[in-house]
């Protein structure tokens, strides 16, 4: 068995896959559920919030089972999450008459955030049904909104954790492995962008990214304790988009992605390549992304 383990950018020692060995033995009756508690406890495991990486380290020790590295108990009771992604959202009633004129006419924009409330579910029906990617669960942490207008949706925009690895930001950045692992909680990505296809207002996406500058880290804070310092999206310009909204907004340009997915082996696109926009949310955002402040 090798002495080590890369699992999500970490590196485990022989020493540390003894302690989970143990661990399972001293809790023969234990449900994996149980395990994955009593491990984060054991190695403080928690978010900047203080709640235990519960889901990560399920992961991690499901992944380590498949591998023959460890031996879990048995499930106590079947999963159901492959169903509930199998289960697309329900289409709710929304009034979808057309909503056209300038920005001026349709202001006050007001933001909410979802998580939690009664727009939950109109948030995930929308998305699923109107945005070409769907409507995927988040991982890690993440704040979802949507807009209003007269009590009507105009917007639906979904941020969450930023990938480990972006090569065109982090040389943009400048950082290095070391300070991209202690800081990357400092970054949100914008997964989702809906403007509703039957809002035709100019100028709508670029106001919309102005309102979150000015909301989201203070949000993600009383979220998770922690704030973010920088904003970032990819742009698929396949599929004709151009990142025009985010132009308008002053985003910077970074540049292309490899074309590859966080887990390919091949060194070689397969993907389409996206144009990937930054946004700093403090002046000194290469400091904030360094630890300095």
């Amino acid at each position: 068995m090798a002495e080590e383990l890369r699992y999500r950018g970490r590196t485990y020692t022989e020493w540390e896959l003894g302690e989970i060995r143990e661990l399972i033995a001293r809790n023969p009756d234990a449900s994996r559920w149980l395990l994955s508690k009593e491990l984060c406890r054991k190695w403080n495991w928690v978010q900047a919030n203080g709640r235990p990486r519960d889901a990560l380290c399920r992961g991690f020790l499901l992944a380590l089972h498949r591998q023959g590295i460890i031996v879990l108990p048995a499930c106590k009771r079947p999963s159901t999450s492959h169903l509930r992604k199998r289960t697309p959202p329900p289409a709710l009633p929304v009034d979808t008459s057309p909503l056209v004129g300038s920005l001026a006419e349709l202001k006050p924009v007001t933001i909410a955030m979802v998580k939690h409330t009664p727009y939950e579910s109109l948030y995930k029906s929308l998305i699923h049904h109107h945005h070409y990617l769907g409507y995927a669960t988040p991982v890690g942490e993440h704040v979802e909104y949507m807009a209003f207008s007269q009590g009507r949706p105009l917007s639906c925009i979904g941020w969450c954790s930023a990938p480990r690895h972006i090569g065109v930001r982090d040389a943009y950045i400048g950082w290095d492995k070391e300070n991209r692992t202690a800081n990357l909680h400092k970054i949100a990505i914008n997964t989702r962008f809906l403007i509703m296809p039957w809002v035709r207002v100019p100028h709508l996406a670029s106001h919309l990214l102005g309102i979150m500058a000015r909301c989201i880290a203070s949000d993600w804070e009383h979220l998770y304790c922690h704030a973010v310092a920088w904003l970032e999206t990819f742009v698929d310009p396949e599929r004709g988009f151009t990142g025009a909204c985010y132009k308008a907004a002053n985003w910077r340009y970074l540049g292309l992605t490899t074309g590859r997915g966080k887990n390919d082996n091949t060194r070689k696109p397969n993907r389409s390549l996206k144009y990937v926009f930054g946004y700093p949310l403090v002046k000194d955002f290469k400091k904030a992304l360094y630890g300095v402040l």
